[in-house]
């Protein structure tokens, strides 16, 4: 399913304009893109969380030469699936 099939499925859910269904669906994206990025964490019980997790620096060889290099440390969004979501998608 692609963002505007999603978009369709919340506006026959909920009752809601297309383009209702559209804003809402950006707010949401943004408002946990900002948090996840200001380093919060966003739990949605019975769906999941999402939350930055950092990686630090490595070293990894290049595929190409074999070459040694250097990953730098970074930061990276996570998400972690809810038990009910785990279990809903196990057909439990």
């Amino acid at each position: 399913m692609n963002k505007g099939e999603l978009i369709d499925k919340m506006h026959e859910a909920s009752g809601l304009s297309k383009s209702d269904a559209e804003s809402a669906l950006n707010a949401f994206i943004e408002v946990i893109q900002q948090a996840v990025t200001a380093g919060d964490k966003v739990t949605l019980p019975g769906f999941g969380a999402f939350s930055q997790s950092a990686r630090s620096e490595r070293q990894a060889r290049n595929p190409r030469t074999g070459e040694t290099m250097t990953v730098p440390a970074t930061k990276v969004a996570k998400f972690s699936v809810g038990a009910k979501f785990k279990e809903r998608v196990a057909g439990r």
